[in-house]
């Protein structure tokens, strides 16, 4: 399971042109599901994700998390994040969860969050959608369950 985590002042998601989701203060978190993820996985993403610290504290120091400042969270679905660009000019996709199981453990890393304490919110998934957001920093980071080595 891949994620890409933005910190930001304000994000949203359109579908069709009509606004579905939107946030305020708090992290965009495009959301990448690998064939061979499972649910230990959107656990342990959700956990790290929610408990971040990279919001600033009194001294402008990266010391709180999502959780210490009451921010909101916006996931996306996003297979494209495991897109294998090393051969030739077209991506290939093959590393990418079908979308039953994407669907599945994406559902999983949402409901994790929740259960953390995270005001969390959708995209649609499987839908074309429009993100739109104002990185705040800017910070962004990438979590690669397949790297991480504090498992």
């Amino acid at each position: 399971m891949r994620l890409v985590i933005q910190r930001v002042s304000r994000a949203e998601v359109r579908v069709d042109g009509s606004r579905i989701s939107e946030i305020g203060p708090g992290l965009l978190v495009l959301v990448g599901v690998a064939g061979g993820d499972a649910a230990g996985d959107a656990v342990h993403l959700a956990g790290k994700a929610v408990n971040l610290r990279i919001f600033d504290d009194d001294q402008g120091k990266l010391n709180r998390s999502l959780l210490d400042t009451g921010g909101e969270m916006l996931c996306v679905s996003q297979f494209t994040l495991l897109g294998d660009c090393r051969r030739g000019r077209r991506p290939s996709f093959t590393d990418a969860a079908p979308p039953g199981h994407g669907e599945e453990l994406f559902e999983q890393f949402v409901a994790e969050c929740r259960a953390l304490g995270a005001v969390c919110r959708t995209g649609a998934f499987g839908a074309t959608m429009e993100v739109e957001l104002v990185n705040d920093g800017p910070v962004t980071l990438i979590i690669d369950s397949a790297k991480e080595a504090d498992r």
